[in-house]
């Protein structure tokens, strides 16, 4: 047997005592995200392969130990499954569903919350510096065995709750470690780098999000960023997959989506309320990016 293929086994039979302890945990709570008592760290657990919900995703890393999920952003789709990774560096429109789950296997996952401040403390005890170049603000990696290895004493420690104050941080702390040296580092070290292109980036998107329903110009976004409009939108466009102006359009369309969902407003005012001119604008857009016009797609989400 390859050293390869034993690396590959001994991943795989640490991810199932990962999943035993995940599935222990939320077998009696049904499907979802579940919390647990460390914070930044939740579960997640399908019994059945579903319907893509869009969300706003933050800054996250999530790893799969059993089954398989795939993420959308814009046109493309993106799949992982076990002892896979996915980051996420800056706030993106995505949106994720479970490939592979039955009642039987469900599919199960762990989410990290990233904290830009941990990561840039650590990366100031390295010799590595980000260079200026962009990347994209997400990739799905293998999980090296140390990486595998820190998420299972993270869930471990659940079971001592004594020793979470302590020792869980030094764990969270070696999981930064593990994604600066990874292969995967640079776009990492980008999250923590001051002055670095996605750190700019992060800031428009920041201030996109704040102001959403308001008219955009790019030349005043660029500014406030201290980056000239061509600049912004080459590497707005090299981090998300997306330019600012579509950007903000899904960011409204989601709004729209939750308010119409959860407040029951109408489709009309919804559309003023995000920041249209024009309810049929809204509609056309709406219906392109979830599939059906406004009313049907809402009676659908209420059915499932």
């Amino acid at each position: 047997m390859t050293v390869e293929a034993t690396e590959r086994e001994t991943i795989i039979s640490k991810c199932q005592q990962i999943a035993a302890l995940v599935s222990k945990r939320t077998d009696n709570k049904g499907d979802g995200t579940h919390g647990t008592a460390l914070a930044p760290l939740e579960f997640m657990r399908q019994s059945a392969t579903f319907t893509p919900m869009r969300d706003v995703s933050k800054p996250v890393l999530g790893i799969v130990v059993q089954g398989a999920k795939a993420v959308l952003l814009g046109e493309e789709t993106y799949h992982y499954g076990v002892a896979q990774y996915l980051v996420i560096s800056v706030d993106l429109p995505l949106c994720g569903y479970a490939t592979e789950a039955t009642p039987e296997q469900p599919y199960l996952g762990l989410k990290l919350d990233l904290a830009p401040v941990q990561l840039c403390d650590i990366l100031s005890q390295t010799q590595n510096v980000a260079k200026k170049e962009s990347v994209r603000g997400w990739f799905i990696s293998n999980a090296a065995p140390s990486l595998i290895d820190c998420f299972l004493k993270l869930v471990q420690l659940l079971d001592t709750p004594q020793d979470l104050p302590f020792l869980a941080p030094l764990v969270v702390r070696e999981i930064y470690y593990r994604l600066l040296v990874g292969e995967q580092s640079e776009a990492v070290r980008q999250i923590a780098t001051s002055g670095s292109n996605m750190q700019n980036i992060a800031k428009a998107i920041a201030l996109i999000k704040t102001n959403f329903d308001k008219p955009i110009r790019i030349e005043d976004l660029a500014e406030r960023v201290n980056m000239s409009s061509s600049s912004l939108h080459r590497h707005f466009k090299a981090v998300t997959s997306l330019g600012p102006i579509q950007y903000q359009k899904q960011l409204r369309l989601l709004r729209a989506r939750h308010l119409m969902l959860a407040e029951n407003t109408d489709a009309a005012s919804t559309a003023y309320q995000v920041g249209y001119e024009s309810p049929s604008q809204f509609s056309r857009e709406y219906s392109r990016m979830f599939g059906a016009p406004p009313i049907q797609d809402i009676k659908r989400l209420r059915i499932v």
